[in-house]
């Protein structure tokens, strides 16, 4: 996987599964689910050498890329990268002095593995604790660890500039971007639950998006890694930087509905996150939102009276009663992603 270059932004997550012995094949099925979702990339916590062993081991039998994130002890990046391990990411506020960071960076070198500058504005080098601008102090502590990277001819990098604020996380990625070519890895950090945690996401990334700013994407969120890659993917597809899988449209809650929409889509969740076809689906509440509304989604579903419509086109398919609706809807998908 590429990312930087005009390549398109990649999408990832951080696992929060324990790397045990005995759990590394359920792992690798967590691995291969998300990556059915639309997940890019998948980030481990390697807190110490011996979760660092089982990392390396689990990116011998999956082909996903894996990134290790090391804090505190630069020994376990260093042992991280004896394996084929897709990138190291390191924090300069606490991976340690200019000595350690050397070594990092020639080992990383000599491998061929890039490392990810994480910035977080909670955990800044102790020598910018004074800096009252709090996007200048990350984009400081950036540079600090530029200068040496660049020293020692180390440009597989990309850097990370985040903070739970929008203003500062938007505005430390603009500073640095205007100065620097370097792939970035932009979200915000402790973004809290999932509606808040999207709502702040979606306008930060979106925002720097819009200027062509970010590389590869995580929407960082108190919730499920799958709720974080279909955040992205719902980023991706609204400022249209990203044309994967399924698109949907349906209606908020009112008193004309007879059809359970929160309920359908719970039902066929898993099913249509599975799609990877670029796909627009529609489910409506009642006639009034249905084929009429909707006829521009490659298929629909609406509730009329105590029946479902299945329709394309904004031409009806069939009608069935509400509980075989999931059914029936899914066997209507698998035939329109059939069809190619």
């Amino acid at each position: 996987m590429i990312i930087g270059g005009g390549f398109p932004v990649s999408i990832q997550t951080m696992t929060r599964d324990a790397l045990l012995p005995d759990r590394l094949s359920a792992v690798v099925q967590r691995i291969e689910a998300l990556r059915k979702r639309g997940c890019d990339l998948v980030r481990f916590a390697v807190p110490d050498l011996p979760t660092a062993e089982l990392l390396g081991s689990l990116s011998t039998v999956t082909d996903c890329p894996l990134v290790a994130d090391v804090h505190f002890d630069y020994r376990i990046a260093l042992r991280c990268l004896d394996f084929p391990l897709a990138k190291v990411r390191i924090n300069p506020g606490t991976i340690g002095d200019e000595a350690k960071v050397r070594d990092v960076v020639a080992k990383a070198k000599d491998r061929g593995i890039a490392l990810r500058v994480g910035v977080n504005a909670g955990s800044l080098p102790n020598s910018l604790d004074s800096e009252p601008d709090l996007a200048l102090a990350m984009v400081t502590a950036a540079e600090m660890e530029l200068e040496i990277l660049e020293r020692l001819g180390f440009s597989d990098v990309v850097f990370s500039l985040k903070s739970s604020d929008i203003g500062h996380t938007v505005k430390a990625n603009e500073m640095f971007a205007r100065k620097y070519d370097y792939p970035l890895h932009v979200g915000l950090t402790e973004a809290g639950p999932l509606v808040p945690g999207l709502v702040k996401n979606s306008i930060a990334i979106s925002d720097l998006l819009k200027q062509g700013i970010g590389d590869t994407i995580r929407v960082s969120l108190s919730g499920t890694e799958e709720e974080e890659v279909e955040g992205g993917l719902s980023i991706l597809r609204a400022v249209g930087a990203r044309r994967y899988g399924v698109n949907v449209i349906s209606c908020p809650r009112c008193g004309r509905s007879t059809f359970d929409v929160k309920s359908f889509l719970e039902q066929v969740s898993d099913f249509i996150q599975g799609i990877s076809r670029p796909l627009t689906i529609a489910v409506m509440g009642c006639e009034v939102n249905g084929p009429g509304e909707a006829r521009r989604a490659d298929i629909g579903i609406a509730g009329a009276g105590t029946r479902a419509i299945i329709f394309r086109g904004g031409k009806v398919l069939r009608q069935v009663p509400f509980e075989q609706a999931a059914s029936a809807f899914r066997q209507e998908v698998g035939r329109l992603c059939e069809q190619g």
